[in-house]
């Protein structure tokens, strides 16, 4: 399912925000870099998201064995089909 969002930039401007559940199970949180956890790179093959170039996938919540809770923030790519190219190469 994909909603449309809308946000306020830096400036004052809306901004459409694209979100979705993701169709796929999430990669381990081992596995992803922190700039990935966070949104800045996708999720799937690691290239760099700006702000508006992303797909959000939602707050994911997290229960550590030890320690506390917390949330991280999945984004894939726009282009799937760029996508998953870019993690065959990987």
């Amino acid at each position: 399912m994909t909603m449309k969002l809308y946000a306020i930039d830096r400036y004052g401007g809306a901004v459409q925000v694209t979100r979705k559940e993701p169709t796929m199970p999430l990669p381990p949180l081992e596995n992803l870099s922190d700039a990935q956890q966070r949104g800045a790179r996708c999720v799937w093959c690691a290239a760099p998201l700006g702000t508006d170039l992303g797909v959000d996938l939602g707050e994911q919540r997290v229960t550590p064995a030890t320690g506390a809770a917390y949330a991280w923030f999945p984004r894939e790519c726009v282009d799937a089909l760029a996508c998953s190219g870019r993690r065959a190469a990987r």
